[in-house]
Order: structure tokens, then sequence, then C-alpha cells
């Protein structure tokens, strides 16, 4: 087995650490590479914000679907082809000029894999879990999103059972854009409601 010098005093980048950790693994044959290599393909193409980019750009283009999504969103979103493990029951909530949702999971990380891929560090952070709930406007504006005062906050919270994704709403401007030209405007943070959606 090859040696490794760590020096408690040196600060080691994550990703020389997660080599190393592979590397060790693999050699006590506690992990196969190949299965992991496609863990990583698993969600660096086949699952992520571009899957639920895709959903909300077709929402915003065709009504019938957006019927669809809102009234039965685990359906709507597997007639897009995503689904499957953390995707087994989503609700879609839609904001409004009027009506803001934001999403949290404040016993753990509960999060819609199929179409927002893992969630990001600070959606699982304690203060993010704790505090979106109790002061959720205040959060929003230390993370970028200043909302007027008389538009309504949802704080949604996820569960094993249900997780939630916001259908932003459609920035003025748009209107001419097709299906395929909306889909990079969508972000991961619009779809869990801390963020909205920029004009191009």
């Amino acid at each position: 087995m090859t040696a490794i010098h760590i020096d408690p005093d040196e600060t080691i980048p994550a990703a020389l650490r997660t080599e190393a950790l592979e590397q060790l693994l693999t050699e006590r044959g506690l992990i196969d590479p190949k299965v992991i290599d496609g863990f990583i393909t698993t969600y660096e193409t086949n699952v992520g914000p571009l899957n639920g980019a895709k959903v909300v750009a077709r929402a915003w283009t065709d009504p019938d679907y957006r019927r669809r999504l809102l009234a039965d969103g685990t359906a709507a979103i597997r007639e897009l082809g995503f689904g499957g493990f953390q995707g087994e029951h989503i609700v879609v909530v839609e904001n409004t000029a009027t009506t803001h949702n934001v999403v949290v999971c404040t016993l753990c990380s509960c999060y819609p894999w199929p179409v927002l891929g893992l969630p990001p560090s600070w959606y699982k952070d304690p203060a993010y879990r704790s505090r979106v709930v109790k002061e959720p406007r205040m959060v929003l504006s230390e993370m970028g999103l200043d909302l007027d005062d008389d538009v309504r906050i949802t704080v949604r919270d996820s569960t094993s059972e249900v997780r939630w994704l916001v259908l932003p709403e459609r920035p003025a401007g748009t209107e001419h854009l097709t299906e395929e030209e909306l889909v990079p405007l969508v972000t991961r943070d619009a779809m869990v409601g801390v963020a909205k959606v920029e004009t191009p």
C-alpha cells in the first residue's frame, strides 16, 4: 500500500484529499472505481439543475404542461424523463409577482435530486435550515434577493415523503425566446426560491 504523508499544519485541497481517499478505499477493495465513475457521470450529466431548467422552460412555453405540472408535479416531470430516487413525490409551486415560495428541509437535506442534482452546501447548513423558517425575508435578502414588502413569502419544508420544486416567475422580455433558449436562464437557486430568474 502506498504511504500518504499528511502534514497537520498544511491545508490540503479537497480534490487531493478525495483522490487519496478513493485510492485508499480502492486498494483495500472497498470500492470499485468504475462504480464511482458511474455515479459521477450520473450526477454530472443525467441528474442536475439542467433537468429542472428543462421542466421550467416547458412550463413557461406550454400552458397545458404548466397546468399538469402544478396539478401533479411528479407525473409531469416524469413526462420529460426525470424521476427516480429522491424524486418519488415532487410538488411544484409557482412564484408570481405577489407570492414567493422558498424551499428548505428543516430536518436534514431532503431535495429533489432528479431535477436539481445534489443539494448545495448552504441548503444543508443548520443556519439556513433554521433561519429561513423564522426570518425568510431577511435570509433571502442576505442571499441577494430583496422582495417588496407586499410580496407574501411561503416557506415549503421538504421531507422524505414530499420534495418541493419552485416554478420561478418568467422574467419580462423573454416572450420571444424559445423553450431551448429559456433553459440556460433557469438556475438551481431560482428553483429553490432563493433567487429570481434574471432577464438576459
